[in-house]
């Protein structure tokens, strides 16, 4: 018997939204990660070829896919993609999971990853009750440590030579966000 999964919900914020992935996407999904600027610290150099989004966009567009992946496009005013965020790794019995993002460099310095981040988060702690939410982050990102470091995450650890993108070593600084104080800072603003 194939498992029913519930569609991805649309998560709206006051200025962006968390929707599906939709086809007509495509061209933005490779315009975001074929960005050299916006790909410098991710796990795999930026595309070159469009074929390159295909596996990756097919995936995005089954979201939530057989393993549970969320993956959302952060959508502007205009409803264009302009990111994408996803809750990845998710563990319902240990009731964890990682997080990701990427922004169109264009669009950096907004605060739209704060608002698409503070929506996949207060969703990954109510709907789907996980308890721990982590962040695998370059430690040279700077801009990325202080954005989740503003939202509540604590840094845990230094991964050493944990990735190897494009001929290059680098190391992940390892966050971790827990659902008690998410609800514990919530209630203090």
């Amino acid at each position: 018997m194939t498992e029913k999964r519930s569609p991805l919900p649309t998560l709206q914020g006051p200025r962006i939204r968390l929707r599906p992935h939709r086809e007509d996407d495509l061209a933005a999904f490779f315009a975001l990660y074929s960005d050299p600027e916006a790909m410098r610290y991710w796990s795999f150099p930026a595309w070159t070829d469009i074929a390159q989004a295909r596996d990756r966009f097919a995936a995005a567009l089954l979201s939530p896919g057989v393993d549970g992946t969320h993956a959302w496009a952060v959508a502007g005013a205009d409803d264009a993609l302009i990111g994408g965020l996803t809750l990845f790794s998710i563990d319902g019995a240990q009731r964890r999971a990682e997080i990701g993002y990427a922004l169109q460099s264009a669009h950096w310095g907004r605060g739209y990853a704060q608002e698409a981040m503070r929506l996949a988060i207060e969703y990954a702690f109510d709907a789907l009750r996980l308890r721990r939410i982590e962040a695998d982050i370059d430690p040279r990102n700077q801009g990325s440590c202080r954005l989740v470091e503003r939202i509540g995450f604590v840094r845990e650890g230094l991964l050493r030579q944990r990735w190897l993108v494009a001929g290059e070593i680098t190391d992940t600084a390892l966050y971790g966000l827990l659902q008690e104080d998410w609800h514990r800072r919530a209630q203090q603003t």
